[in-house]
């Protein structure tokens, strides 16, 4: 597997964490996996297949088809896809809070749901795929393609409202230890107010989304353990005790840690799924 990465310029850096190419040898075998919640929001394009398909936690002989382009939304529980159409695929992974002007809904309605991005974009969003697949190789120009798209998608000024950037910066600050009391009362607005606009940018309320940088936290953590102690990694990534930290943890991907440990995939976030 070959992994291409691009950091767009201002000011859509702003809102982009990198744009990202996926290419790999047709005669990988195609495997399914879990995709576990990030707290951002993702753009796929499939440049091999019309479709892009989700398949059912419970049930895997089950799945729901997409176009050939789609958005993910924020997730608060692991999803599963199938990795054969990552023979050649494309995307957008934001940050926190970033896609909200490239949406033209708020981002809170995609919470823990997929939708193709026609339904979004309209035609735009062939236009895009045909223009990514005539220019071909090097991956650079695909991305400088999916750069203007992004420009000529921006519905809103690329901007944050003040009580979003400000929260998000505190968050990501001390992610094990923020409360969202401790920000409320430095922001100026209600807390009932303030969940509504964080809601509606960043796609997860403010209580979910500090659960899942926590979560966050713990996994980098797993990429390289030493000298593991559950107990102190919980107390380090802000949970009550090591019980609070499983609990969490099953939650957002399914696994208890243990297990997580000796199924953990290449990537970051992509877990080989095992019946």
């Amino acid at each position: 597997m070959v992994i291409h990465t691009y950091i767009p310029h201002a000011p859509l850096s702003e809102f982009v964490d990198m744009f990202w190419r996926i290419e790999q040898d047709a005669a990988t075998p195609s495997t399914r996996e879990r995709c576990l919640p990030t707290g951002t929001l993702e753009l796929v394009i499939n440049l091999r297949d019309d479709k892009l398909r989700i398949y059912d936690r419970a049930d895997l002989n089950r799945c729901d088809s997409y176009s050939n382009a789609m958005i993910c939304g924020a997730h608060t529980k692991y999803f599963v896809i199938d990795t054969m159409p990552e023979e050649r695929i494309i995307g957008v992974h934001f940050k926190p809070g970033g896609a909200f002007p490239f949406l033209k809904l708020p981002a809170g309605e995609l919470q823990d749901t997929h939708v193709s991005l026609d339904t979004l974009w309209g035609a735009a969003a062939d236009e895009l795929r045909e223009q990514l697949l005539e220019a071909g190789t090097p991956p650079r120009l695909q991305f400088r393609i999916l750069e203007r798209a992004l420009m000529r998608q921006a519905a809103r000024r690329l901007t944050r409202h003040p009580a979003v950037a400000f929260a998000l910066k505190e968050f990501h600050a001390r992610p094990q230890f923020q409360t969202l009391a401790e920000v409320v009362e430095k922001i100026g607005l209600s807390q009932r107010r303030f969940i509504e606009v964080f809601q509606r940018e960043a796609g997860l309320t403010p209580k979910k989304f500090c659960r899942i940088l926590r979560f966050q936290e713990a996994l980098h953590r797993l990429e390289k353990p030493q000298h593991l102690s559950w107990a102190h990694l919980a107390l380090e990534c802000g949970y009550y005790d090591q019980a609070h930290f499983i609990h969490d943890f099953q939650a957002f991907s399914g696994l208890n840690p243990t297990y997580y440990l000796t199924v953990q995939g290449e990537r970051l976030n992509h877990i080989p799924f095992c019946d």
